[in-house]
């Protein structure tokens, strides 16, 4: 099975860049599934209908969601209504509208979604490891699945790597969200899962974090608030990781970054030409 996973979605750029790219991308690389974070696509702050919407209908087959799930009150029905879309799977259970995992059916293979909050430096929901070990339970690699993703949204890099670390053998991919920034250490763990530390954003790199640069760098200078975070608007890069799996385990064969389009040095991927 081949995938890819992209980071957080930032605004209309992010959009931009992934409605542009996936199609070929997703041709190109034989696809059978493309997972995205989408959790800043609206505005910067959470999701709607039409930007859900709009990520579908260029061949996302899933978004998740971070620690801005509901920051947009317009999202809150979609994440209630819409099993392709998930928010961490810690939010307390039986409070929060949505579900955390989930698994779909593309093509011949059925793939499971996982997406966790992770606790350092973030607010403090149920335990993201408990919560992961709950959903990986759930619908086993191997058996009930043929590829388990795992998005761990997460501020601190050594919770991202731990939690590598914990699925090791048991998910597909393990990849963090939330830093925007694209890591450099995509690899596959000793026991068979790829994993990245972030997949960085989808969203212009001239900016902070995504977001035009006078707000954030007025607060950081003078401690004040002068405005609003609002999403840079120049071109994207879309980034992210693509995954092949071993059709009888599940776990990763081939693990290796994508950036396209923007700012950044390009990293694509390519298949071997068949005889």
């Amino acid at each position: 099975m081949r995938f890819a996973f992209f980071g957080d979605v930032v605004g209309r750029a992010g959009r931009k860049a992934v409605t542009d790219h996936l199609p070929r991308l997703r041709h190109d690389l034989k696809l059978d599934a493309v997972v995205v974070n989408a959790e800043n696509a609206a505005g910067g702050f959470g999701i709607t209908r039409s930007t859900a919407d709009e990520l579908y209908d260029c061949g996302v087959d899933v978004l998740t969601l971070g620690n801005h799930s509901f920051d947009n009150p317009q999202g809150i029905s979609v994440i209630e209504n819409e099993p392709r879309l998930l928010r961490p799977c810690n939010y307390p259970p039986g409070l929060v509208p949505g579900r955390g995992a989930g698994v779909y059916q593309v093509g011949d293979y059925t793939f499971g979604v996982i997406n966790v909050l992770g606790r350092v430096f973030m607010d403090a929901l149920d335990d993201p490891f408990q919560a992961v070990e709950r959903e990986l339970n759930n619908a086993p690699l191997g058996t009930a699945v043929d590829a388990v993703i795992v998005d761990i949204h997460a501020e601190a890099t050594s919770e991202k790597q731990a939690m590598g670390v914990f699925c090791d053998g048991r998910a597909s991919l393990v990849v963090g969200t939330h830093q925007h920034v694209p890591m450099a250490d995509t690899r596959i763990l000793v026991d068979g899962t790829a994993f990245q530390t972030d997949a960085g954003m989808c969203g212009d790199y001239n900016s902070v974090i995504g977001m035009d640069k006078e707000e954030p760098l007025s607060r950081f200078t003078t401690r004040m608030r002068s405005g609003r975070f609002t999403p840079a608007g120049g071109a994207g890069t879309m980034c992210g990781v693509f995954v092949e799996t071993d059709n009888k385990t599940g776990l990763a064969i081939r693990a290796e970054p994508i950036r396209i389009g923007g700012v950044l040095s390009q990293s694509r991927p390519t298949l071997e030409p068949t005889s």
